[in-house]
């Protein structure tokens, strides 16, 4: 069938189908100005073998992540090693080199016909973009963001790739497009750059003033993902997820002949970047046991108030739904999900004794920390009951000590009191923007693009896993659920607004309040952007995946992002595109939280 049919076919039911956006800014006579600068997130990026055991021979520079995954259907153990990482150090096992793919191919596509960064290439090119001035920062996401520059040297490239591309460009200053993940390991970089060698690179404190535009950021994490807790949980992330939704067999059909969940959490739990997603700013950011800054949130999207709204004619209508205390993260029972604080008596876990061990031998073969905490110590922690985003920190260092050691190295998750204490030159703050300051940079513009209008992650009910074939411990409670269309329940996990992956309040928080005006997150005032894109399935399968999505990876392709980001690629700034653009309670949630500016 020639390319052209499933539009024609589209157009015969729906009429014209709306010009891209590079078409339609091509005819404004817009032209390529300001270098654009890609930064993938976790997953999206190509993964290959530069050296491996006697098991991966003949897979020299083949894709090991992306592409077909044609590997983990035919040797999935061996599959599994060569994509993990050393369980002490975080970098390469002995005798195995996996590497990030370079270039565009790096992240254009994830698996044939899956699009990733292809459809905004292929606009930007329409309007005279190619190699030259486009660069993709492909880097190893496994790793901690410091960990890229030690084994890899990656933030020296992108470095000298952005000063190349702005002194090849006549001087214009680059126009950043991190998405996912890939928001905290620039935010990382704009540290990093501007600190002094050897730990930084050493660019001087005017390095972002005089080489960057603008930052547009894709679906940002800034303040974490509570479903990044759930994954570290108990390996139960619907994003085991990128690679479900690809082939839909590859989690449900046990390849591994063992216990499959737990392959993907020893190989996940070797990677040092997912710990980058952990919630940041504890019970003031998240909320505690009896508030949160989404109270009062339906997901029906019509406004709750306080267990009544009135109909068309003005009586009264009772709804059903329970307000949700989205504080608490995880909740061992539905009863204690939704119990008065008051009623919840929990004993304290961290001094626990972890004593005997689980009796399941075959746990050993599959490294996770869970046969070392015995049955005491998994008593210890459902006798707890609920935890809060503060609570989260210590239950995971609990669950997992060595992971959690490793990662403390490199990320934290408070929130800084003052700034200007040393101890904030650590690399291991750069990523948490509640730690770090923007650099100084006013002209320089700051944009939250990301969708909204799709239930998303929030919080968890759980309950002990019972099963004597299982090695972990713990599970979602699905059987937790609620039919009614405004309750935000689903099969144990609490849903909010955001884009599937990153909840309204993670994405926007940043952009609307902590770095708006001049505050101590942001000393030289650099005009930050909030731009929501309400969600839109596709109206038909000929659509493809949609040019109006709001989902995590799909918004990709959505016109009107496109288009906002190439304004700015153009010349453009924030008043062009029209400020704000906002369709959730961000502004509202926004100001419930108490953090000091």
């Amino acid at each position: 069938m020639p390319a052209s049919f499933p539009q024609y076919v589209t157009e015969a039911i729906t009429g014209p189908l709306p010009d891209p956006p590079g078409v339609k800014l091509k005819k404004e006579g817009l032209k390529a100005m300001h270098p654009v600068v890609f930064i993938p997130g976790i997953v999206t990026g190509g993964l290959e073998l530069w050296e491996g055991k006697q098991c991966a021979d003949g897979l020299f520079r083949k894709r090991l992540w992306g592409g077909t995954f044609g590997e983990v259907y035919k040797r999935p153990l061996c599959w599994v090693e060569h994509m993990s990482l050393d369980n002490e150090t975080g970098l390469d096992p002995a005798g195995i080199r996996t590497r990030a793919v370079s270039g565009l191919v790096a992240a254009d596509y994830f698996a044939p016909g899956y699009f990733v960064w292809a459809v905004l290439i292929a606009n930007l090119a329409h309007i005279g973009y190619e190699e030259k001035n486009m660069y993709m920062a492909a880097y190893d996401w496994r790793l901690s963001f410091q960990n890229t520059e030690v084994r890899d040297q990656t933030l020296s490239r992108m470095k000298s790739n952005i000063e190349l591309m702005v002194s090849t460009n006549g001087g214009k200053k680059a126009v950043i497009v991190p998405h996912s993940m890939g928001v905290l390991y620039f935010l990382h970089f704009m540290k990093w750059v501007e600190a002094p060698a050897p730990m930084g690179g050493g660019g001087g404190p005017d390095w972002c003033a005089k080489h960057i535009k603008a930052v547009m950021n894709i679906g940002g994490p800034f303040l974490g993902v509570p479903k990044a807790v759930a994954g570290l949980f108990s390996a139960e992330a619907k994003d085991v997820a990128v690679a479900r939704a690809i082939a839909p067999g590859f989690l449900d059909t046990d390849i591994f002949r063992l216990q499959t969940l737990q392959h993907v959490m020893r190989m996940t739990r070797t990677w040092d970047s997912t710990m980058s997603m952990i919630p940041k700013g504890g019970d003031t950011i998240w909320g505690g046991l009896d508030w949160s800054p989404e109270q009062g949130y339906t997901c029906s999207g019509k406004k709750q108030k306080s267990n009544e709204t009135r109909g068309e004619e003005g009586e009264s209508l009772v709804t059903k739904t329970k307000p949700v205390n989205y504080g608490r993260i995880i909740s061992f029972g539905k009863d204690v999900a939704e119990a008065h604080p008051s009623e919840i008596k929990n004993i304290d876990f961290r001094g626990a004794v972890k004593g005997q061990s689980i009796p399941n031998n075959t746990c050993r073969d599959v490294w996770t920390e869970y046969h070392d905490m015995g049955i005491g110590g998994i008593k210890a922690i459902a006798e707890y009951k609920v935890y809060t985003a503060d609570a989260v920190i210590d239950l995971l260092h609990y669950v997992a000590p060595k992971m959690m050691a490793r990662g403390s190295a490199h990320f934290s998750y408070g929130i800084a009191d003052d700034l200007d204490d040393p101890k904030y030159d650590h690399p291991r703050h750069w990523s948490n923007p509640l730690e770090t300051k923007l650099p100084n940079a006013p002209e320089m513009e700051i944009y939250s693009l990301y969708g909204v209008g799709i239930p998303t992650e929030r919080s968890y009910i759980y309950k002990l896993n019972q099963s004597p074939d299982s090695c972990i411990p713990f599970q979602i409670y699905t059987s937790a659920h609620e039919e009614d269309e405004d309750s935000c329940l689903k099969a144990g996990v609490y849903n909010v607004d955001g884009d599937e992956t990153v909840p309204v309040l993670s994405a926007g928080f940043m952009c609307a309040k902590a770095w708006r005006g001049k505050t101590r997150f942001n000393p030289s005032g650099i005009k930050t952007y909030v731009r929501e894109y309400n969600h839109s399935p596709p109206a038909n399968l000929l659509e493809g995946r949609g040019t109006q999505s709001g989902a995590h990876v799909d918004i990709m392709g959505n016109f009107a992002l496109i288009e906002d980001i190439m304004r700015v690629a153009t010349g453009g700034n924030g008043s062009d595109l029209g400020d704000d653009q906002v369709h959730s309670g961000i502004f509202e949630w926004s100001e419930r939280i108490d953090l000091k500016l």
